[in-house]
């Protein structure tokens, strides 16, 4: 798969703009606060429904316009498809494919897979929304059924936390509790087992990879905490019953899960060295790669977003020699990094406040 070109209409910093993007290696460079990492989050927008960064849709329509276009054209095991996408103030988005209007983003889901690498993903010390956020991402590209769920899980969790407020003013409200229950459990469930169905499949990638970037020095593995087990949901559920009531919030279920990351033995996020964390982090995105290349039996699209600034004259090396046959697009402030390692550019444009000049 790779995407053809991108067309953006009054998107944040552009009024318009058209770039053809070649199948190898795409290179946007400009200095900050030009607009390259603008271009990226609309291809991720366009490809997921969501920006990478969990900006609003009104957020990122042009200031001083009312509604922003972007159009895609993405070619899978050749036939192509053109995806459109309007985003709106105050309204829901609407979304095209080839020219049909669809009424659900899973219905997107599948044409293009894309991976996105930026500064923020090299610090596993994030918290642990950021840590489940990653899992979430993946996953609702992975698995229509999974955007479904979570979805429903994060509708109950709003609606009951809601009812758990309003019990403090009518504790007759409390007698709906058990039906809020029944949906957090049986969505819940359902989003623990594919988390942990995904985390199993991705470890063994993800160990080989970093063995291979650690010269063999290191065995990284991911451990998923969930915050409760399918078998003891109902259990947590009605022990915990009191004091969310009291603190008028759900205390128990997959919104409170977290990831580990264990480099021999030791728990990086407290204790990891943070070349050990950009260096998980780094085999984190490799791993990612080539378990969507085993599940939809094709490579995603790669969006590096500025990481090479952050990364040491080894790693940069690792990564660049790991993607030279995936699609990729990747921002930078210069070409020095390139030129250094005689990477192959394929196609490179530089960016100056919201204008982009084709340099091939």
């Amino acid at each position: 798969m790779f995407i053809e070109s991108i067309e953006l209409s009054d998107y944040r910093n552009y009024s318009h703009l058209h770039i053809d993007f070649h199948k190898g290696t795409n290179v946007l460079y400009g200095d900050n606060a030009q607009g390259k990492t603008n271009i990226l989050e609309a291809v991720y927008v366009c490809s997921t429904t969501k920006s990478h960064r969990g900006s609003k849709d009104k957020e990122m329509i042009r200031f001083g316009a009312d509604e922003s276009h972007i159009k895609m054209m993405v070619r899978r095991d050749g036939i192509p498809y053109r995806i459109d996408m309007h985003l709106k103030k105050n309204k829901a988005k609407g979304v095209a494919l080839n020219g049909v209007p669809i009424k659900k983003a899973s219905e997107l889901f599948g044409i293009v897979n894309v991976i996105f690498f930026s500064p923020e993903d090299l610090n596993i010390k994030n918290g642990p929304a950021e840590r489940r956020r990653f899992v979430d991402l993946e996953l609702c590209q992975l698995n229509r059924l999974y955007v479904y769920n979570l979805a429903q899980y994060n509708k109950t969790v709003i609606q009951r936390n809601k009812l758990l407020k309003d019990i403090d003013y009518n504790t007759s409200l409390k007698e709906t509790l058990p039906m809020w229950n029944e949906q957090l459990l049986k969505y819940g469930t359902e989003l623990i087992i594919m988390r942990s169905e995904f985390i199993k499949e991705l470890n063994p990638l993800i160990a080989e990879i970093h063995a291979g970037l650690s010269g063999g020095k290191e065995t990284l593995s991911i451990a998923y905490e969930p915050n409760v087990s399918p078998e003891n949901f109902r259990e947590q559920l009605a022990k915990n019953q009191f004091q969310e009531i009291r603190q008028r919030q759900t205390l128990t279920g997959p919104h409170r899960d977290d990831l580990n990351f264990i480099v021999n033995g030791t728990d990086i996020r407290r204790f990891g060295s943070q070349g050990q964390q950009r260096t998980a982090a780094l085999s984190l995105k490799l791993a990612e790669i080539e378990l969507v290349k085993k599940i939809v039996k094709d490579y995603p699209v790669l969006l590096l977003d500025d990481v090479l600034s952050e990364l040491d004259s080894k790693r940069q090396e690792h990564l660049l020699s790991e993607i030279t046959h995936i699609q990729t697009l990747i921002t930078c402030t210069g070409l020095d990094e390139f030129v250094n390692s005689k990477f192959r550019m394929d196609k490179i444009f530089k960016i100056v406040e919201g204008t982009v000049e084709s340099e091939d």
